[in-house]
């Protein structure tokens, strides 16, 4: 069983940065396909990057990308996603999830472990 932790989210301001942390309590991602979603408020969840546990591959959401950085922290054995250039429509729950799968990691059901999420607030 894998329990995941995200960590790092908070209030900031437009323009601000942040950086999202996800642990795997007792075990490394490094292993794992990592996906991080959002849900804001009256909103579906969403995906907003994936990075691949075959070759790499990376995805982003449109709206994030150029903005956000997914990658993985080896040697903390977390993986993060900084967020650069935060705007009013990032506010968010943030979750990050996990698949030991090895495919196209855009929805839901690719993903059999879940973060608690982190509440990421943009406002001035």
């Amino acid at each position: 069983q894998v329990q995941l932790v995200e960590s790092g989210g908070g209030l900031v301001q437009p323009g601000g940065s942040l950086r999202l942390s996800c642990a795997a309590s007792g075990s490394s991602l490094e292993d794992y396909a990592i996906g991080w979603f959002r849900q804001a408020p009256g909103k579906e969840r969403e995906i907003i990057s994936y990075i691949s546990n075959l070759d790499g591959y990376i995805y982003y959401k449109n709206s994030v990308e150029g903005r956000f950085t997914v990658g993985r922290d080896n040697e903390k054995k977390t993986v993060f996603l900084q967020m650069t250039s935060l705007e009013s429509e990032d506010t968010a729950v943030y979750y990050c999830a996990a698949s030991s799968r090895k495919g196209w990691g855009l929805a839901e059901r690719f993903y059999d472990y879940w973060g608690q999420g982190t509440q990421v607030t943009v406002s001035s």
